[in-house]
């Protein structure tokens, strides 16, 4: 690869600060809301919470919710493994008081910024973008609320797309909106399979961020490994990592 065009992001949990948000947002509205929700420790809150997020939201990816649907799933089960019973106007209420704390805690990842100074000083020309799994309205505007739409040319949403990561189509569409060649493009995720793997498979230069030393799956491994997956534990590595597998033309 001597040719780099642009790199490409996920947005959440890559240079915003989705999981801390989320869990911020659920410990504040479970205190306010008080028992039997207030009464559970921290950490269980936290865990029951992502882990629905994990089970509805990939429901919606999979074409089995809709989006307020996936909401509605998250917030009745929650309140259900606390003796709660929601129908799916008391969920949709739930779910939009949960997200008012969810969005005051919205920034992004202290190494986003700095990551994105040092390509464009390392990388002349440099262009950047985002591809992820989600509803565009939604992820626009938490690209706007922390800055992040004046450093992006493109916001690549499945929900707009019709597919979603890891399938290669996604990462193909990206590149032709950039009008590059996927062999021009680096992306750059936190999820091993869903974002490096399948930006390998599609052609990119696949970057694992592992942020949380996560030990992949022998599959994961072995996938990773013929794919050519890069990996690091920081943004501040992705710079030095780009120069010396693409170097400016000038070097």
């Amino acid at each position: 690869m001597s040719d780099l065009r642009i790199v490409l992001f996920d947005l959440d949990d890559t240079l915003f600060a989705h999981r801390a948000a989320v869990e911020a947002g659920i410990l504040r509205y479970a205190e306010t809301l008080g028992p039997p929700y207030g009464t559970a420790e921290a950490d269980e809150v936290v865990t029951l919470w992502h882990d629905l997020e994990e089970e509805h939201y990939h429901s919606y990816l999979a074409g089995d919710l809709d989006f307020e649907g996936q909401r509605r799933a998250r917030a009745c089960d929650f309140a259900a493994r606390h003796g709660v019973e929601l129908d799916d106007a008391q969920a949709s209420a739930w779910f939009a008081d949960y997200f008012e704390h969810y969005v005051a805690a919205w920034s992004l990842h202290d190494d986003a910024v700095p990551a994105l100074d040092a390509l464009q000083a390392a990388l002349p020309g440099v262009r950047f973008g985002l591809i992820t799994n989600g509803d565009l309205a939604f992820q626009g505007r938490k690209v706007e609320a922390v800055g992040l739409d004046a450093r992006m040319d493109h916001l690549i949403a499945s929900g707009e797309v019709g597919v979603a990561k890891p399938e290669a189509a996604i990462f193909r569409f990206a590149c032709d909106a950039f009008g590059v060649r996927p062999d021009q493009a680096a992306y750059v995720g936190d999820r091993l399979r869903t974002d490096a793997i399948g930006a390998a498979r599609a052609g990119l230069t696949g970057v694992w961020l592992n942020r949380r030393n996560a030990v992949p799956s022998p599959d994961d491994e072995r996938d990773a490994v013929a794919a050519a997956v890069h990996i690091i534990p920081t943004l501040a590595d992705l710079a030095p990592l780009l120069t010396r597998i693409a170097p400016p033309a000038s070097s």
